[in-house]
């Protein structure tokens, strides 16, 4: 399966993420991330949307988000016309002779910010890529990973070209 980010522009009130991530379940597509915030424009939402699928689907998906009264517009982003980015917290045991590989392995490599150590845990933030994430999860599992909170993909389209082409609002 394909994976596809799309991004799209809704009117900001409740009830509109239902009924978005409604067509995503009723397509059976996965969505492997969402983030949903407000925009420059207090009175529109973006919803950010990392999914599996094929190409066919994808085209029906989007053409009915554009049936919906709320969408406004709708972008699909790729790795080369977007830049994308995730945030992750992770929390990992600390003890005897720990600290320091933690230290090494987050910093050094992955430039990751410590925000909270204690004698009992270390919790670390990083911002990145998805793959990059993805990586850094992988060598933290060389220690004892107790929580692991990420927000899904934010993403915006390069050069002049913005989301907000209203066609539907």
């Amino acid at each position: 399966m394909k994976k596809y980010t799309v991004a799209v522009l809704v009117k900001n009130e409740y009830g509109v993420l239902n009924r978005v991530t409604s067509m995503f379940r009723r397509r059976r597509f996965n969505i492997l991330a969402l983030t949903v915030s407000e925009t420059e424009t207090p009175e529109l939402s973006r919803i950010t949307v990392l999914f599996e699928g094929d190409d066919g689907n994808k085209e029906q998906l989007v053409n009915q988000l554009y049936k919906l009264p709320d969408v406004s517009s709708i972008k699909e982003l790729y790795g080369d016309n977007s830049v994308s980015a995730e945030l992750l917290l992770i929390k990992v045991r600390n003890g005897a002779g720990v600290g320091e590989g933690i230290l090494r392995a987050a910093a050094g490599v992955f430039d990751a910010k410590i925000v909270e150590y204690t004698g009992e845990t270390v919790i670390m933030q990083l911002a990145g890529e998805r793959e990059r994430i993805d990586a850094f999860i992988d060598m933290m599992r060389d220690f004892e990973i107790l929580e692991i909170c990420r927000t899904g993909i934010v993403s915006l389209e390069r050069g002049g070209v913005t989301i907000r082409k209203i066609t539907n609002i």
